[in-house]
């Protein structure tokens, strides 16, 4: 369908920018030094014809192991005649920890920490009965988890009033993101964002849930209001790109835990 002939294009339907043109054959996995910052330590660059592939604040997209490294080659060598970012997840993560949470791993555990001061699975609803036993079902799994794992145990509370968090609760998810580099941490912080709970990304992170199981515990109340009222089509996009958010920070993690 045409637009207007006034020239005027109506909200939200600017065109997307240009995609660039590939301009390489092929991408392949270099293994190069770490850098006088951790001597001896090794990285995986990611070449396109030999040459070093750069974030976007120039820094060397090096990557911890060769199994991400590989993974994020992969992105590279699937682009068509031009290349589509969106189509490059794990590149545009690596690309975050690099140029963004590397050097500042205290303020993403400060966020992460921060959200599970209120963390989703503590606020549970006063009723109908059936979305409260599937909160129940979904969220009692996590805290239970996170009392046996981390030593946290959180209160809970019903409605959407704030309830505070013991310190001795805190201190034990601190102490769980210390011991996280910042590849680990990044992921985490991304499915902590898009659930809206650090105690369902760490659960995650240590294989208590799949990131199934995650989603899906993170979005029963949403899932209950569509049953009750249906979906917006345009939430429905936002909802999957979120998903598909929430599976390469998935994906992430279980790259990083292979050798």
């Amino acid at each position: 369908m045409s637009e207007p002939g006034n020239g005027v294009r109506p909200p939200g339907r600017e065109p997307a920018p240009p995609r660039p043109r590939r301009f390489y054959e092929h991408a392949a996995v270099e293994e190069v030094a770490a850098g006088q910052s951790v001597p001896g330590a090794r990285l995986y660059a990611v070449t396109l014809d030999g040459r070093p592939v750069k974030t976007p604040r120039k820094a060397a997209l090096g990557l911890p192991n060769r199994a991400l490294a590989e993974a994020v080659a992969a992105e590279w060598n699937g682009q068509g005649t031009h290349i589509d970012p969106a189509t490059m997840p794990l590149t545009r993560l690596a690309n975050s920890v690099i140029d963004g949470v590397i050097g500042r791993e205290a303020e993403v555990r400060a966020d992460i920490l921060q959200y599970a001061g209120s963390d989703l699975v503590c606020y549970r609803a006063e009723g109908p009965e059936a979305l409260v036993q599937r909160q129940l079902a979904a969220w009692d799994r996590v805290t239970a988890w996170a009392l046996e794992a981390l030593g946290a145990r959180l209160a809970q509370t019903e409605g959407v009033m704030p309830v505070s968090q013991p310190a001795l609760a805190l201190s034990g998810i601190a102490a769980a993101l210390e011991a996280l580099d910042a590849w680990r941490l990044a992921g985490i912080h991304v499915m902590t964002t898009l659930t809206g709970s650090a105690l369902l990304a760490l659960a995650h992170a240590h294989g208590e849930l799949d990131a199934a199981e995650a989603w899906a515990a993170a979005h029963v109340d949403e899932d209950w209001q569509i049953e009750q009222w249906g979906e917006d089509a345009e939430a429905a996009e936002r909802r999957r790109k979120r998903r598909e958010e929430m599976d390469a920070a998935s994906r992430l993690i279980g790259l990083l835990n292979q050798r």
